[in-house]
């Protein structure tokens, strides 16, 4: 019998194909679409993620696996997203910042969110602060959620607060960073309201700003 190890074996291989066929085999057998992500989704990444700080693993790899977690998401995103369509507590914007293309961690704290009773209002890659402070604007967002990978990015989040205090939305808007180069000691230093460091703790935290 399939389980949820052998998933995050396969999204660690980057097997796209098996990985989408074993996501919709385990809903079938009533496995949550929570459990999936965080023991299956979300662990194989971990674990390939820890073999490429090692350099066991390099980018191909990182590409691959971030392509099969993405089929994942495709079969779980409607049972994530049915349990919200009847009251949604709060709205997020999320995106991942200027000069940064990367997307499967903030695809996942998009899906959770969404999920976890959220309107989200994903934004994409490379987005610009002035696009940020727009659409988080035209939709009166309670939290903004930025997303990066690489350390230089790191920057465009200072910037987009920025913008946000310019603007005069600080007050009404809480903001959330997450990444790989991205810790609690940065979320301080660039005056951030809270840090996640996966998908299931951004859940948590987006859910106390809107208490």
């Amino acid at each position: 019998m399939a389980t949820l190890t052998d998933l995050a074996e396969l999204v660690e291989s980057g097997k796209s194909k098996e990985v989408r066929s074993l996501t919709q085999k385990l809903l079938g057998e009533n496995v949550s679409a929570d459990a999936i992500i965080t023991e299956g989704v979300i662990a194989g990444l971990d674990a390939l993620g820890k073999k490429f700080e090692k350099f066991e693993a390099f980018v191909p790899e990182l590409i691959t696996a971030g392509l099969a977690a993405q089929e994942a998401l495709k079969v779980l995103r409607p049972k994530m997203t049915q349990k919200a369509l009847h009251k949604e507590i709060g709205t997020v914007v999320i995106g991942t910042v200027e000069g940064d293309v990367h997307d499967v961690g903030k695809n996942i704290v998009a899906m959770m969110l969404e999920g976890g009773g959220f309107k989200v209002i994903d934004l994409g890659v490379d987005v610009p602060p002035d696009t940020f402070i727009k659409e988080a604007k035209y939709h009166g967002a309670d939290i903004l959620a930025l997303s990066a990978l690489y350390s230089p990015t790191r920057l465009a989040m200072k910037e987009t607060l920025q913008k946000l205090i310019d603007e005069g939305m600080r007050d009404n808007t809480k903001v959330m960073v997450g990444g790989a180069p991205i810790d609690q000691e940065f979320c301080d230093l660039i005056g951030a309201d809270g840090y996640a460091p996966d998908a299931p703790a951004g859940l948590k935290l987006a859910k106390t700003f809107v208490k």
